[in-house]
Order: C-alpha cells, then sequence, then structure tokens
C-alpha cells in the first residue's frame, strides 16, 4: 500500500511541494486541499495588474487543479481543512457542498500560509475598505476602479506591497495617498540613504506620503469618504490596507510548538515538534544566515525552497536548507532597488558592532554615452569578525545580479576584505574596470 501525504494549501509552498513529490515519487499518494478556488497565484503582480502594466491576471498562475491531477495527484478546491488529529494522523475537511469527511494520512506537509493583519478600526466595515492578498481581492479591486467616483485612494502601509500598489493606482489615474507610521517607506529592508531615494521617487509622480502618522479610524455613512490619522485626516474614495501579514497557524495553534510571532517552529528539514508532520512558507520559520538564528521571512522564494525541502524529507529523502537571507527587490517608475541580509540599522538594533561603506558611480565605462546609469552600494558588516551582514544597491540600471553574489556571502559568511581585489570581470557593455563593489570593498580598509 502507498504512503499517503496530505499538504494543506495550495499556494507557492504548496504547490512546489506537490510537483517535487509527483515528479520525483510517482509510487506516493499525495493528496491536497486548499479553501481557495485558483492555485498558484503570483500576488506579486496584482500590482501590474491593478496598474495596467500587464494586460490580466492569467500569466499570473503558473499551475492548475487539472495540471496537477493530470500528474496523479487528488486536489481538493474550495475545502477547508476544519481539525487535524494528530495522534491518530487524521484530519476533517469540510467541502463547498457544506459535507464534513475525514481522511488519514502518513506524512502531512503543512502550507497554510499567511493572512493580513487586521487593525481594530472604526469604520474598518465600510464598503471600498480592501485588502489586497488574494487573486479575489484584485479582481474586486479592478472591478471596483470602473467606478469613476473612485478618484482618491488611501494605501495604508508602506511596505513593498503598499508601495507598489501606490504606483498601480496612480497609473491607474487616480490620487494617492501612502500613509505608514514608521518615518518612511520600505524600513525593513532599507537603510535611510535608500529610503529616501524612493520616497524621493513616489513624490516625483504624484504620491501623497503621510509617514510617521497612525491611522485611528475610517470615517463615512455608507461607503469609506476619509481616513483619519493622528495628524490629519484625507479623502479616500477606497482604503486599501497592506498593514503585513502573520502566519496562519490556527490549526496547529497549542499542538505544535511555535515561534514569537506564531509562526510553526521548524528545523531545516522542514520538520516541526510533531513526527511525520512538516510546515512550509509563510507559516513557518526559517534559519537566517545573517543573522544566524531562527526567523520569520515571508517571500515566495522562501515557500518554494520550503515545500522542496519538505517534499523530499516527507519522501524519504534527506535534504536541508542552508538558510536564507532575505533577498528582495522592488522596481518602481524604473527605480529599482534590491537588498539581502540585515540593513546597517537592523543589524545595530540586533546588538552587532556593525558598520557599512557607501559607493556611488556610473555602472558602465564613462565613455558609453547610452543606457549608463548611476549605481548606489551599501555593504553592511560587522567591525569584529568583518563578516558581511548584508547589502543594498539601488539603479535604474538592473542592479538584481549583483546581490545574489551578497546573497551567497551572507550564506558563507565571507568577510568584506575578501571583496576588495574579487575577481570580477570588465567590458563596458557591462560594467567599470574599477567595479562599485570592489570600489566599496575597499574603504573598509
Amino acid at each position: 500500500m502507498s504512503e499517503k501525504i496530505i499538504i494543506i494549501g495550495a499556494n507557492h509552498a504548496g504547490t512546489a511541494a506537490l510537483n517535487t513529490i509527483l515528479d520525483y515519487y510517482p509510487d506516493k499518494e499525495v493528496t491536497a486541499f486548499d479553501a481557495n478556488s485558483n492555485i498558484s497565484f503570483l500576488g506579486c503582480g496584482m500590482a501590474l495588474w491593478i496598474g495596467g502594466q500587464i494586460s490580466g491576471p492569467e500569466g499570473l498562475f503558473y499551475s492548475s487543479k487539472e495540471l496537477l491531477e493530470a500528474k496523479g495527484a487528488s486536489i481538493h478546491m474550495n475545502t477547508k481543512v476544519s481539525s487535524i488529529d494528530f495522534e491518530h494522523k487524521t484530519l476533517k475537511a469540510k467541502c463547498s457542498s457544506g459535507d464534513y469527511y475525514e481522511q488519514s494520512y502518513d506524512k502531512l506537509i503543512l502550507a497554510t500560509g499567511s493572512i493580513p493583519v487586521t487593525l481594530p478600526l472604526e469604520g474598518m466595515d465600510l464598503e471600498n475598505v480592501q485588502f489586497v492578498k488574494l487573486y479575489q481581492n484584485a479582481q474586486d479591486v479592478i472591478q471596483k476602479l470602473e467606478d469613476p467616483s473612485i478618484q482618491k485612494v488611501t494605501v495604508i502601509g508602506a511596505g513593498y506591497i503598499g508601495v507598489e500598489l501606490a504606483e498601480a493606482f496612480q497609473r491607474n489615474g487616480r490620487e494617492v495617498t501612502l500613509i505608514d507610521s514608521a518615518p518612511g517607506c520600505l524600513t525593513s529592508y532599507y537603510d535611510d540613504l535608500f529610503t529616501r531615494r524612493m520616497e524621493k521617487n513616489l513624490k516625483e509622480h504624484g504620491i501623497h506620503l503621510a509617514f510617521g502618522e497612525t491611522v485611528q479610524k475610517i470615517e463615512g455613512i455608507k461607503k469609506a469618504e476619509k481616513v483619519i490619522t493622528n495628524q490629519s485626516a484625507y479623502p479616500a474614495d477606497m482604503v486599501i490596507f497592506c498593514a503585513g501579514f502573520r502566519p496562519n497557524t490556527k490549526l496547529g495553534d497549542g499542538k505544535l510548538e511555535q515561534f514569537s510571532n506564531g509562526a510553526f517552529l521548524v528545523n531545516r528539514r522542514q520538520e516541526t515538534s510533531i513526527q511525520d508532520v512538516y510546515a512550509i512558507g509563510d507559516c513557518a520559520t526559517v534559519y537566517n544566515n545573517a543573522s544566524q538564528q531562527t526567523d520569520y521571512i515571508a517571500l515566495a522564494t522562501n515557500a518554494v525552497r520550503s515545500g522542496i525541502i519538505a517534499a523530499h524529507n516527507a519522501c524519504g529523502t534527506f535534504l536541508e536548507s542552508p538558510g536564507v537571507q532575505g533577498s528582495n527587490g522592488i522596481s518602481i517608475w524604473d527605480l529599482k532597488m534590491v537588498s539581502t541580509g540585515l540593513s546597517l540599522q537592523k543589524a545595530k538594533k540586533m546588538g552587532y558592532d556593525a558598520d557599512a561603506v557607501d559607493y556611488e558611480d556610473y555602472q558602465k565605462a564613462g565613455f558609453m554615452e547610452h543606457d549608463n546609469y548611476k549605481v548606489v552600494i551599501r555593504i553592511v558588516y560587522d567591525k569584529k569578525s568583518r563578516v558581511i551582514l548584508g547589502a543594498q544597491l539601488c539603479s535604474e540600471y538592473d542592479i538584481s545580479m549583483a546581490i545574489h553574489m551578497f546573497s551567497m556571502a551572507i550564506q558563507e559568511q565571507v568577510t568584506i576584505d575578501k571583496l576588495k581585489l574579487f575577481d570580477l570581470f570588465f567590458l563596458p557593455h557591462f560594467n567599470q574596470p574599477y567595479n562599485y563593489i570592489t570600489m566599496a570593498a575597499l574603504k573598509a580598509i
């Protein structure tokens, strides 16, 4: 009799686990349950869809119930798992018809993801107060934007999603206000040197910034009309909440060991505190190589890798995560920013005796007259060990590949001194003989 593996959740982490099992272990009986009606939605593309930078949502799906079932899986959509009996290895699920049924498993993979953080504010139940996480959320927003009376959009939360949506609504022809209680945008990923550049970029494109302000309530009779902060009031025909996400761990609360924020605590094989139960994606922890400790970093890249790791281990093949660095990036009106590891601010807050070196120069040789943009780089390192803790880059040029090198450097605990005369090739079409990476590292002598 073949071993039964059940996966709860079929977005990025769950889909990666499903495909890994189906591709490498055809002898396994694999079943997935998902409370949603679709699989593998790339939420990072929602802002592109809302802003009209892509023609539609079709390309934001890379798998489906039909594709996975054609490979041998049993997929239950619109089916919510209501409870799990970890001792007897069974679960109960409620399907769209309202019927409950019970199913047993040999191995269980939890890929329950994350849910938006909600704020206990007056006015949250008004019309046109929106969260934007699921495909249905984006679809709802786009349909509402057909109403020409919706002219003023207020986005609450200036992390990656909030900044991307601010751009999207402005591209859609709306007046946009971006509010955050933090003193700037993207402060979880970048130091002031970079956040100020993004803020300047947003202002130049007509986004009204309201940072350092705390939202107190939303006013309106039936629909949202105004957002009230501790400092001001902003007219709003639509309010978008992007105040962050928290792990969706209701099914394991009190049964599985959890991290400080509630995420399922897992080891590098994605194993939870209960044997034969794995957790992957946004509901689980990661090992952060930059801080050298267990952490919570909700990124699609981490989700996919964790799904692959859990699938192999659940099927009997030993595979460990090398850890993550939290590598990320954003592109707003062609201003591209990428980072990995710890910012200088975060490193100091965590107790490191950290320092940083900054450098700014053109990407290509000076005589290259076309498509040659300046690059700003910051390398964060520990003063005592000299180990690289993080890096940030900003340019109109695509500098994304550079961050991959820094991600590997952090993973392997490379010192900044190793970069000083690192063998970086030169060709005028690509870079300069005195590359900005080398020049920044040399400043750390």
